[in-house]
């Protein structure tokens, strides 16, 4: 009974039709798809698919993380800790971390071909929130531009006693 039940349903116009839309869409949507990579290999962009991994020589060996991952015209910076390129450690000098950090930030991005103008969201964790305008002091110095959007947040602890840790994206 219920097997003449499922082979009426299947026999059926409306189930024919649902059918029909299903390939539909699905023709529709691999089509779609096809155009996208035809369309991006005339404008001459890169399959955003292609990853490449950019690990700068740093004082603590073995970490588990990439400085940052660039895929199609896109930059993926992981976060950042301003220590000291020599010692593995964050200074005592809050001036010295900030110039750490940056100069950090921009090294990987100078490994993607990029500046810091092509960043366009960075996120600040910030373990002292009455650091907040030291931080901006030197924040503004390394932008010729516009700045990228930014969420300022207050955090616990930092790894290594760091005072602030940056991640952000940036696109070319």
């Amino acid at each position: 009974m219920i097997e003449n039940s499922i082979v009426a349903q299947l026999n059926s116009p409306l189930y024919h039709s649902f059918e029909r839309n299903v390939m539909t869409a699905r023709t529709v949507l691999s089509t779609a798809a096809l155009l996208t990579v035809v369309t991006a290999a005339a404008l001459g962009q890169s399959d955003s698919t292609k990853r490449q991994y950019i690990n700068l020589p740093r004082p603590v060996a073995n970490l588990p993380f990439s400085d940052g991952v660039l895929a199609g015209n896109t930059l993926y910076l992981s976060g950042k800790i301003g220590l000291d390129p020599q010692t593995g450690k964050v200074p005592t000098d809050i001036n010295d971390e900030l110039q750490y950090l940056f100069d950090g930030i921009k090294n990987v991005l100078k490994e993607a071909h990029m500046t810091m103008d092509d960043l366009v969201y960075v996120q600040v964790f910030c373990a002292d929130l009455s650091l907040y305008g030291k931080f901006n002091t030197a924040y503004r110095a390394y932008f010729a531009k516009d700045f990228p959007a930014r969420a300022f947040i207050g955090s616990g602890p930092l790894l290594f006693g760091g005072h602030f840790e940056i991640q952000g994206i940036a696109v070319k």
